[in-house]
């Protein structure tokens, strides 16, 4: 898949919503939820304090979700990122962070996100 244009990614970063679906792991039916995110790296990031909502245990179960932000549809793998995943998940930590707060230190986001999973979405087909 290509990459999104520099134009798309701008556009995105002026939502400020993005709408998660996943199927759900006992009915199999879509399940979508209303999302912050941020986009970095060519990646989306979202992130979930506390313990594992439905729609992060359904990620686990079947990786590939579908993502609308502003009139873009993306299908895209996801993965919940692990504290060995380090650099990818300070970048989204980072970005998502930024995004709706403006810059920090990183000891403050550090803060921000320690009961947190960050969850990485890597785009493979959109339409708009």
């Amino acid at each position: 898949m290509e990459k999104l244009s520099y134009e798309t990614i701008e556009t995105l970063h002026r939502e400020k919503f993005a709408y998660l679906t996943t199927v759900g792991r006992k009915t199999g039916k879509l399940h979508t939820v209303e999302l912050w995110f941020a986009v970095a790296g060519g990646s989306i990031f979202l992130s979930h304090e506390g313990r594992y909502t439905d729609w992060m245990r359904n990620v686990v179960q079947a990786r590939h979700v579908g993502v609308r932000i502003g009139r873009l549809n993306l299908e895209c793998d996801a993965a919940i990122l692990k504290e060995g995943e380090a650099r990818a998940r300070e970048l989204g930590k980072k970005s998502l962070y930024e995004k709706y707060y403006g810059p920090a230190p990183k000891s403050t986001i550090d803060d921000w996100f320690e009961l947190s999973t960050v969850i990485e979405l890597t785009p493979v087909k959109y339409s708009s």
